[in-house]
């Protein structure tokens, strides 16, 4: 049985929080396809969820080679460590591009308030010369652009929604993986299932048994700094539990 709530996103909120007090925690690699078809990776900033969705927010310039590979594939990757927990997060699916010359009035919408939530700092990043081609002495020399930080996003700006299809989660300090895959109901709403997959070592034991509504997958780890037991139930939730 599956379940309309994403049960990885607590499980990655949690792991965000964890390693918040690292500069880097809110860094990810995105990898795209070329349109040559080879592979391109590039680090990238968290931006959020939509809303109360499981969609991972991105800022982006229009102008970078992402925007081309997305066009040519709009499937990609995430792939995001934590150094201070060992916990990796491998998020595959689909990403819309969000630009100025996008029709719907809801994406513009949600561009906008993308735009107005970033620093002014970051903002500037978007009215100045075109990224990836050679520096020119010239530019060096000129005048830095201005931004009346009251105007709504320039034309560079670009919102990247990448919707997730299936996560691989994988703890390096109890060697627990578990994989979450979304598949569509027959009204068209995602549905979410999870697995648990081979990697558990004598440190951590695991249960999988039914309760209730769905399946139930335990997970109770006695090794490392931080014990926990971290619980997967039918109904989607994810209880990361005490620490043990």
């Amino acid at each position: 049985m599956g379940s309309s709530s994403a049960p990885w996103k607590q499980l990655l909120l949690c792991s965000i929080e964890a390693n918040s007090h690292l500069k880097h925690h809110s860094y990810f690699q995105l990898a795209t396809v070329s349109s040559n078809n080879r592979p391109s990776n590039r680090t990238v900033v968290f931006r959020g969820f939509q809303d109360d969705a499981d969609k991972i927010l991105i800022n982006t310039d229009t102008r970078t080679r992402k925007i081309n590979d997305l066009k040519h594939c709009p499937f990609a990757e995430i792939c995001w460590y934590f150094t201070e927990s060992w916990e990796q997060f491998r998020i595959s699916g689909v990403v819309d591009v969000i630009d100025g010359t996008t029709s719907d009035p809801l994406k513009l919408e949600q561009r906008e308030k993308s735009w107005f939530a970033s620093s002014l700092r970051s903002r500037m990043q978007y009215v100045g010369a075109s990224p990836g081609l050679p520096a020119v002495a010239s530019e060096q020399s000129s005048q830095s652009p201005s931004l009346d930080p009251s105007i709504g996003p320039v034309a560079a700006f670009c919102l990247l929604l990448f919707d997730p299809h299936q996560v691989d989660y994988l703890n390096l300090k109890s060697n627990e993986r578990l994989v979450f895959t979304s598949i569509a109901s027959d009204s068209g709403r995602k549905l979410w299932s999870s697995q648990k997959i081979r990697g558990c070592n004598n440190y951590c034991t695991m249960d999988s048994r039914c309760a209730g509504e769905g399946s139930f997958i335990g997970i109770r780890c006695n090794q490392g700094k931080h014990k926990r037991e971290i619980f997967v139930t039918g109904s989607g939730n994810i209880d990361s539990g005490a620490p043990l």
